[in-house]
């Protein structure tokens, strides 16, 4: 795996002088733009979930960028705890509980458009299967699906330890369940909803495609919306559980197979590595960035260093 991100990275090096910086420009204007709608449908669901509370969206948004920019060098989603913290901070009568649970209405937008795109890119039949995953080069787990017992056992492990935490958290958290469905109370009535976070989240996504549309360009690839719609289904499948950062490892191995004949292997190996390092700069900058205007140092972990009261306040 480390193997063929080298040859990416060398790959992007001697790619980089015909890199179009224009459509480059562009392309990071807009998923700076997607960030901004995403953290607004986030505010729009926190407003209603603490009506009677202020919800600053400005705070918000630096909050959702110090969580992207973390998560962007560091693997497992650590910056998702740092995102949880700042929201909170920004809304001083919220709990931990209404806060977290605010992002699972956000999944449901996030998972009806993904499970259309990997529809439409089964449809098409440009996805591997598992046989061939498990041979792909630089996927992050070719090792587990390559032993179907282990898989299996990992599985199993996975839900077992999801039901725990559930026990767990249902036994000590204090009012637990109106605390989770206080967070959804921006789904009641449904026209707020579709009006104040889907609609954002919709455009979060167009823009996700704008994006790579002039990533695509910028590097010489032929654009297309097929090839806009592939490259955003491996992007997805990247970050559903990133071991390396920002998912490269798995993002660039699906690219290699459902961009296959499109264009040469070493001009797609420097656009999975230098789309992905544009993405992940602009993400770094701009969350420290938030970060250092909201705690008044880049050092991150400050934010997890919670005071007594605020650590008592779940």
């Amino acid at each position: 795996m480390a193997v063929r991100i080298l040859d990416g990275i060398d790959a992007f090096l001697d790619e980089l002088g015909s890199v179009e910086f224009v459509p480059l420009a562009l392309a990071i204007s807009c998923h700076l733009l997607k960030m901004a709608c995403t953290s607004r449908a986030w505010r729009n669901v926190l407003a209603a979930a603490y009506p009677d509370e202020r919800v600053p969206w400005r705070s918000i948004y630096a909050a959702y960028l110090a969580g992207v920019g973390i998560n962007a060098i560091i693997p497992a989603r650590a910056g998702d705890a740092v995102r949880i913290v700042l929201a909170h901070r920004a809304i001083p009568s919220s709990t931990y509980t209404t806060v977290v649970s605010s992002t699972l209405v956000l999944s449901f937008f996030d998972m009806f458009a993904a499970t259309f795109f990997l529809a439409w890119a089964l449809s098409l039949g440009r996805l591997p299967g598992l046989d061939v995953l498990a041979r792909l080069e630089s996927f992050d787990f070719a090792f587990i699906l390559s032993r179907p017992m282990l898989l299996d056992l990992s599985l199993a492990a996975v839900v077992i330890a999801l039901g725990v935490l559930g026990f767990w958290i249902a036994g000590h958290v204090a009012n637990f369940r109106d605390r989770v469905a206080q967070a959804f109370s921006v789904l009641s009535p449904p026209t707020r909803y579709l009006r104040r976070v889907a609609t954002w989240q919709a455009a979060d996504w167009g823009l996700r495609l704008v994006t790579i549309w002039f990533l695509l360009d910028a590097f010489g690839i032929p654009q297309s919306l097929e090839n806009a719609g592939l490259v955003q289904v491996s992007q997805s499948v990247a970050t559903l559980f990133p071991i390396t950062p920002s998912g490269l490892g798995t993002e660039q191995a699906f690219l290699l197979y459902v961009l296959s004949g499109v264009a040469s292997a070493s001009t797609l190996l420097a656009f999975s590595v230098g789309a992905r390092l544009t993405l992940t700069i602009t993400n770094v900058v701009a969350g420290f960035t938030a970060i250092a205007l909201t705690l008044r140092t880049v050092r991150f972990r400050k934010a997890l260093d919670l005071p007594k009261e605020e650590s008592a306040q779940t």
